[in-house]
């Protein structure tokens, strides 16, 4: 039976969900990718459960997609002698580089680049935010601040410095013993935490080298200032609203979320919206009308993916959660006036002969009766991204030889895959395979027609320049 929605699922794997039965359930509720979080587990736990679900996937006849995710550096405080303290508002509490436990005075804070970077009046953000700080002195090796907010601090809480770039890699030296790890395993995306500037993307791009395509995490606001930079050089971007809630005003999220998606769209790259999406099902079977309206929302944006964190790691009904969110994005896709909210601004021009070619194709697919499916020939995954961005009331078929690229699509808008190695042999089997595909798919019937878009000459990557119609005899 062809999947029934445009709007892929991303599931996080973890304790609840780690046995090959529970990943199982979680495909079969309609999970497109599976999100493995390099903050937790081992190397060989994870490899245990990859290998689980390229099982499942070849079982099911999908292409599911597996993305490894970076923990990025992580800036936390050290511990208490009693293992937490209670800052009141208006004391004076001093950050340094003594390892001694901390108390209701002091705590180390092991991290030489925040003190290089911080200056009188900076704010600081401790445990999710939910305690603020402002620096009244400060130098290489401590920080005397002011409690604005106070509240209990435990041990190991985070840091967060709105505002403030760090001079630190994206990558610190345990995510690139696990990019390596990861990269032999043979992951479909590497999702890149702690994102600051373009420059992040590039570096992470060397040490990738083509193995796998990388999304950058925007949780960070110098992330924004550079945004356009950053989606171009990135292969897909995941708006990480945890973070970013906690680094940018809080009421300020749902507008960089809409943002964030619609630079996205400008570029041809997919977009995940994460963060407690589903947040109440952690612990119960139902979630609240809010958090459903927050799913909707997204769909309605045109985000190609709509991730799960906690509530499928360690929640108690990880299946359910993923059968809900399907069901949400079914009714969404099912309103009549869901395409026109998701379409595009009229294009003023193309940048590139391929956004004409797509854009012209699904145009065509407006206005020609009877088309049936949009058919895209790709080796690297650039038409189908390109064609997936006009996101046409039509399912996409990505026809290519690469069973990486078609793992990739996982994640991308509308996109079902399908590896053919003889897509490329001969341009007269275009008509043959796409023709096959689509009727066995059952989306088309005799008589109906079929769209497709190519590279020509076949095969040649990072060129769509072919805009083709078939009839199904």
């Amino acid at each position: 039976m062809p999947e029934n929605t445009h709007t892929k699922i991303l599931a996080t794997v973890g304790p609840a969900t780690a046995t090959r039965a529970m990943l199982e359930k979680l495909v079969d509720a309609g999970v497109d990718a599976f999100r493995f979080n390099f903050s937790h587990g081992t190397h060989e736990e994870h490899a245990e459960r990859c290998q689980a679900v390229r099982e499942i996937s070849e079982s099911r006849g999908r292409h599911i997609a597996v993305i490894a995710d970076m923990q990025g550096p992580k800036l936390r405080v050290g511990h208490f002698a009693n293992g937490k303290v209670l800052l009141k508002k208006g004391q004076t509490f001093v950050l340094d580089m003594d390892e001694t436990p901390g108390d209701e005075t002091r705590v180390n804070l092991p991290h030489k680049e925040i003190f290089a970077a911080v200056k009188t009046g900076d704010v600081l953000l401790l445990n999710d935010g939910n305690i603020t700080l402002e620096v009244e002195s400060c130098d290489s090796n401590h920080a005397v601040t002011k409690v604005l907010v106070g509240g209990t601090l435990s041990d190991h809480k985070g840091v967060n410095l709105p505002n403030i770039t760090l001079p630190i890699s994206a990558l610190t030296e345990k995510d690139r013993d696990d990019l390596a790890f990861a990269l032999d395993l043979g992951v479909d995306w590497i999702s890149l935490s702690f994102v600051q500037k373009a420059a992040d993307v590039k570096e992470a791009r060397e040490l990738v080298n083509g193995r796998a395509l990388i999304i950058s995490k925007l949780e960070k606001p110098s992330a924004i200032d550079e945004l356009e930079d950053i989606i171009r050089l990135s292969d897909g971007i995941m708006v990480a609203r945890g973070d970013l809630g906690v680094e940018c005003p809080i009421q300020t999220v749902p507008v960089l979320q809409k943002k964030i998606v619609s630079a996205c769209r400008k570029y041809a790259k997919p977009v995940i919206v994460a963060t407690q999406m589903l947040e109440s099902m952690i612990g119960a079977p139902t979630p609240t009308r809010a958090e459903v309206s927050d799913v909707a929302t997204a769909v309605y944006d045109g985000a190609d993916t709509v991730m799960l964190s906690a509530e499928t790691a360690v929640g108690q009904y990880p299946a359910e959660t993923v059968k809900m969110m399907h069901n949400i994005i079914e009714q969404v896709e099912h309103d009549p006036n869901f395409y026109n909210c998701i379409k595009v601004a009229p294009h003023g021009c193309c940048e590139s002969e391929s956004q004409g070619i797509t854009y012209a194709a699904s145009e065509l697919a407006r206005v020609l009766p009877n088309v049936a499916a949009i058919v895209t020939f790709t080796a690297s995954g650039f038409t189908t991204f390109s064609m997936a961005k006009e996101r046409p009331n039509l399912p996409i078929l990505a026809i290519t030889p690469s069973e990486a690229v078609a793992r990739q699509m996982g994640i991308v808008w509308g996109v079902r895959s399908f590896i053919n190695k003889d897509v490329f042999l001969s341009f007269d089997l275009i008509e043959e395979i796409a023709i096959r595909y689509v009727t066995q798919c059952g989306f088309g019937k005799s008589g109906d027609y079929i769209i497709s878009t190519a590279g020509f000459p076949l095969g040649r990557r990072g060129m769509t320049n072919m805009l083709h119609t078939i009839r199904i005899p």
